[in-house]
């Protein structure tokens, strides 16, 4: 099926990590699985999720506010702690934690109610199920996942019919979730734990697709994902095929106490442009509270980005990947009609900003955000190879803080030049 339309249109989506970790401000599922704490603390925060201020409309308005097209929840993470009220006989915050009840039905409404795209995310593995360590990668080495005591029979001798319980539990979970919410997105993960065959993905992307057929599926569906997820760095090379960034605001996703280390706006607007410009979506991450609440440095950021966005629609919404590397020295995007090109001044420009291999006449430049006329000239130029577009400096008052944006108005469709001159 072709990708949905909404997914490479919505730029920004906001993925939040929300789980009983953010009681002691732990690794979400991977503190007790590297033995950072041990597995008993980890579980006593149960004790501790109380959900007591968690409130999805204002998380709705904050990221409408931020100009977020879609969200992720977890709605299940590696511990195997629901946030909905399963049927299935596991963990959820609505029998085991004093918070008492569904938190996924509240965040879908309030997700749709502002406007955004509704994604969930569900880990394949489950380190507190007991039927989960029963089979055994065949292709990963002893040191990794193969061996590891949540993950493998530490005898070795592996369980078929624990992994078959196992697995109609997942599905089962997963059959919860698309029929109640029909989310349009899935966002799964854990998938490095088991091959596609033991995962029966071809069963599972059935069970996903036959409720809603719209479903957008991440890459973690291995060959049923429909984009790909790379996490915490700018790909050099852009990949194949729609793709989205996942990047935390700080150091963490889940809530940590200790981490003060979050990225400013300005810098969150650079990995912002430079992903839209190679035809990704960020997917930029919160980590609430235990309570529901989202700290306060968190919501500045967001609110500084959205602050940036309103100001700079026209080049992030309804546009595709700009030039290649090598024509502009900053990120660009392309209208969709391929007559604007906007260019991404990540630094105050001084004397000038230039765009090589241009072949088109350039009808208009203006800085968006001021609409402020700049004057521009092509210099040098020979034969088929055209010259080099420069255009004067905005002044001062025309800089954005994070970063400017110029509209190069063109006198047809894109044309650029890809050659390297008279040999």
């Amino acid at each position: 099926m072709p990708m949905q339309s909404w997914f490479t249109d919505a730029k920004l989506g906001i993925f939040i990590h929300y789980g009983i970790y953010a009681v002691d401000g732990v690794a979400e599922s991977w503190s007790f699985y590297r033995g950072e704490v041990s597995h008993e603390q980890y579980m006593k925060q149960l004790d501790g999720f109380t959900a007591a201020h968690y409130d999805p409309d204002a998380w709705g308005e904050l990221f409408a506010r931020a100009g977020a097209r879609y969200a992720v929840l977890t709605a299940r993470h590696h511990d195997g702690v629901a946030l909905w009220d399963t049927a299935q006989d596991g963990l959820s915050v609505a029998r085991h934690t004093p918070a008492g009840r569904d938190l996924v039905t509240g965040y879908v409404d309030a997700m749709r109610d502002h406007g955004l795209k509704v994604g969930l995310y569900y880990s394949h593995s489950d380190w507190n199920h007991p039927d989960y360590a029963s089979v055994i990668h065949p292709d990963m080495p002893p040191e990794e996942v193969s061996a590891h005591p949540y993950v493998a029979p530490g005898d070795g001798q592996e369980r078929p019919q624990a992994w078959e319980r196992y697995l109609a539990y997942r599905t089962a979970q997963v059959r919860e979730l698309v029929t109640a919410h029909r989310p349009d997105l899935l966002w799964f993960d854990g998938e490095w734990e088991r091959t596609e065959e033991q995962w029966r993905l071809d069963e599972l992307a059935d069970t996903i697709l036959s409720a809603n057929p719209d479903a957008v599926l991440n890459g973690r569906m291995l060959s049923h994902g429909d984009y790909a997820t790379p996490e915490q760095g700018l790909p050099v090379t852009t990949p194949p095929g729609p793709w989205e960034l996942c990047l935390t605001i700080n150091d963490s996703w889940g809530f940590q106490h200790h981490d003060h280390n979050h990225k400013s706006v300005r810098l969150l607007v650079r990995y912002f442009t430079e992903t839209i410009a190679m035809g990704g979506n960020l997917l930029l991450d919160v980590g609430p509270r235990e309570d529901g609440t989202i700290p306060d440095e968190q919501v500045a950021r967001l609110e500084g980005l959205g602050d940036w966005l309103a100001r700079h629609a026209d080049a992030v919404y309804g546009t595709r990947a700009g030039l290649p590397a090598g024509h502009h020295y900053g990120p660009s995007t392309l209208s969709a009609d391929r007559r604007t090109l906007y260019l991404v001044c990540l630094d105050a420009p001084t004397e000038g900003v230039s765009v090589r291999g241009l072949r088109n006449t350039v009808k208009r430049v203006t800085v968006l955000g001021t609409r402020t006329a700049l004057a521009h000239r092509t210099v040098g130029g020979l034969g088929t190879v055209p010259g080099v577009l420069w255009i004067d400096a905005p002044q001062s008052s025309d800089v954005d803080q994070h970063a400017t944006v110029l509209a190069v108005e063109l006198d047809g469709e894109l044309d650029l030049y890809r050659g390297f001159g008279r040999g």
